[in-house]
């Protein structure tokens, strides 16, 4: 912060501090829960929802920090990438993993996917049902 900073000028600067401080632990919980959680699953979990809340927090302290216009687009649409991306990566590992017998299946409260895995195991279509 400036010495001769405005009143508005400190607001943003403080906005700016908490969004970072706030976004760093965000992304500090993920990397505990990637390291500490049991399973693959609830690591997944711990990779992907509070990553993406912590870049939103880091990417908008950016913009205020900034102070112009133009970054604004720009870190929307890095924010969007990574809004579309980590949830489908996810999904993909979480899928891949529930294949190949790598989650823990008694920690599972409902399987919904038993089914379909043993349709396709067996080389049936949804419309041969």
């Amino acid at each position: 912060m400036s010495p001769d900073a405005t009143g508005v000028d400190a607001v943003i600067d403080i906005v700016t501090a908490v969004f970072l401080v706030v976004g760093a632990l965000m992304s500090l919980g993920a990397a505990v829960g990637l390291l500490r959680f049991p399973d693959l699953m609830s690591r997944m979990h711990a990779a992907t929802k509070p990553q993406v809340l912590g870049l939103f927090l880091m990417l908008a302290a950016i913009g205020l920090q900034m102070r112009t216009w133009w970054v604004w687009p720009v870190l929307l649409v890095a924010w969007i990438f990574q809004l579309l991306t980590a949830p489908v990566s996810a999904h993909m590992v979480g899928r891949s993993a529930y294949r190949t017998k790598h989650g823990h299946r008694e920690m599972l409260t409902k399987d919904e996917l038993e089914a379909v895995v043993q349709r396709a195991a067996a080389g049936q279509t949804d419309h041969e049902r």
